[in-house]
């Protein structure tokens, strides 16, 4: 599976880029205002840190309007994914940036029948909210497995990206159904290495250490 960090603050992609956990980035509006800074100079130094895919995402609400910032988006560097809302829309523009070879990831997804029009229309990438369908009291996940059994059953190259990941279990469930991706914020990445028992257990190694009274330096 590979690892996207939901977030546009730099010194997080650095911290996780350093130790090989960042395959690709994805922002968003909202991502772009926590981060307080302009979202072409802010894209662009994502861009020029991860070689991945790098999503920004246009605004506008009619197709035309989402490909002229599409492709002013897209002009920022080589491995930008123009990110599309799932609206008809969108699907217009995910269609027009496919066919000029452009990589396109088509988000707020909350159906398998959005994720079958999306890889039709050419989506590299397809984005179901996981966390947010939970909120809705439907499982997420369950939307990460009708997709792949679609997926898998006609050979499309569309990857999923599992989104709006929000604990470690959404990470875990989503690797075992066969996610390709999932993009979650840094704190959720770093809180997969985190076990109450690896704690007790080097808390124990450190008394036993102490009560040797050696040093290994």
């Amino acid at each position: 599976m590979k690892f996207f960090v939901d977030t546009a603050d730099i010194a997080a992609i650095k911290e996780l880029h350093a130790l090989g956990m960042v395959d690709g980035v994805t922002t968003n509006p909202s991502l772009i205002l926590k981060s307080g800074r302009n979202i072409l100079e802010v894209t662009k130094e994502i861009c020029d840190l991860v070689e991945g895919p790098v999503s920004a995402e246009v605004v506008a609400t009619e197709a035309k309007d989402m490909i002229a910032e599409g492709m002013k988006l897209s002009a920022i560097a080589d491995n930008i994914a123009i990110k599309v809302p799932l609206t008809w829309a969108g699907l217009t523009a995910c269609k027009a940036f496919a066919s000029e070879g452009k990589m396109v990831n088509v988000t707020l997804c909350f159906s398998a029948g959005q994720a079958l029009l999306a890889a039709k229309a050419g989506a590299a990438f397809i984005s179901p909210f996981v966390g947010r369908l939970d909120d809705n009291g439907i499982d997420g996940c369950e939307l990460i497995n009708d997709i792949r059994t679609i997926y898998d059953n006609y050979d499309f190259q569309t990857e999923i990206l599992a989104a709006s990941v929000r604990t470690v279990n959404h990470a875990i469930e989503c690797a075992r159904i066969g996610a390709d991706v999932m993009t979650a914020p840094p704190a959720v990445i770093k809180a997969m290495a985190n076990h109450i028992l690896t704690d007790k257990g080097l808390e124990q190694f450190n008394k036993d250490w102490a009560a040797t009274g050696q040093s290994i330096l």
